[in-house]
């Protein structure tokens, strides 16, 4: 499809758009609140203990769960879907990406790391090639990621540290770690919104099915 083929959104004067955008804007309002409420509500959850002794490694050597905290209260781990011997995870791939400086969590007392199954001479090449500084660990050997719900698959766990005891306090997947993506969140406040099939946007708008269309950052230009 090209440029000229695109269905446009309506025209109308300002007077108009701006009476529009205030109804949105309400509705806005009412889910940003929701969000506030629901995030109120998960401070709330009950914690479980995580008492295993797993073993992570990252190329400084050996580090155990609280280790991974490296001093911070908090700790929010991304399981980065990366089995041996597999090609890593487009799409985890480009939550990565998304990531910004760290110093932001840490001065809330959290850090933020990545774990993989993955052997660290499967994690340390590809981590180098996208250019990542997020601590990345692997735990090949290991029961972590089904522990933790996430599988051969990805997702997200939070964990709270009370001396040298740690604890789990929520964890999420599919869907659930949309909302976390920048670049997801920034196509939702535009005109063609994703450009995927399973949207709900006007006849004529651009859209291809979901996934097909993901690339590692540096292999758009090749297609």
């Amino acid at each position: 499809m090209t440029q000229s083929q695109i269905k446009m959104p309506r025209i109308v004067s300002e007077e108009e758009w701006k009476k529009e955008r205030e109804k949105l804007l309400v509705k806005e309002k009412e889910y940003t609140r929701a969000l506030d409420a629901l995030a109120a509500e998960r401070r709330r959850l009950p914690m479980v203990p995580f008492e295993k002794n797993y073993v992570f490694e990252d190329p400084n050597g050996t580090a155990s769960l609280i280790d991974l905290f490296d001093g911070h209260r908090q700790l929010i781990i991304y399981h980065f879907m990366m089995q041996p011997d597999s090609s890593p995870c487009v799409g985890c791939s480009s939550f990565v990406d998304n990531i910004g400086h760290l110093a932001h969590l840490h001065a809330r007392n959290t850090n933020f790391v990545l774990v993989s199954p993955a052997p660290l001479t499967q994690i340390q090449p590809f981590k180098k090639r996208m250019g990542w500084t997020v601590p990345w660990y692997s735990s090949n050997g290991n029961e972590f990621n089904f522990d933790c719900g996430a599988g051969k698959g990805f997702g997200l766990s939070v964990f709270l540290r009370d001396g040298n005891h740690v604890f789990r306090t929520y964890f999420t997947a599919a869907r659930g770690a949309d909302r976390i993506r920048l670049d997801f969140n920034l196509l939702d406040l535009t005109p063609l919104g994703r450009q995927e099939t399973w949207e709900d946007s006007p006849e004529g708008w651009p859209q291809t099915p979901p996934y097909q269309w993901w690339r590692l950052h540096d292999e758009y230009d090749r297609t």
